[in-house]
């Protein structure tokens, strides 16, 4: 299941962050950078896969908020499926955590 129209909030959110530029994702979708780091993708209007160090990620897939990646389960990356229309403002503020992240490490 998706939310129609989800792909497309998240992009305009995310373009309105100071620097993130959207790309097209080599496994389709749509990539958001800071620069030359990724701070995630979509897939359509259903799946977002986000980095995040380890530490944060184990911590939000302890919280039941995410999932291990989908197709590397053992990485800093995770999945977030988009099932219902609160998960797109969810989506939005795991893709924030993650730009934060970046800029705090760029600075």
């Amino acid at each position: 299941m998706s939310i129609v129209g989800a792909q497309q909030k998240i992009q305009d959110a995310a373009k309105g962050w100071e620097g993130v530029t959207v790309h097209p994702h080599r496994f389709g979708g749509v990539e958001f950078r800071l620069g030359k780091r990724e701070l995630g993708h979509i897939h359509g209007d259903s799946l977002v896969d986000i980095p995040f160090p380890m530490n944060i990620r184990n911590e939000l897939i302890e919280s039941g908020k995410v999932e291990p990646h989908h197709v590397l389960p053992e990485s800093g990356w995770v999945s977030f499926y988009i099932r219902e229309g609160a998960d797109v403002e969810e989506a939005i503020a795991l893709l924030q955590r993650s730009y934060s992240i970046a800029v705090q490490q760029k600075h």
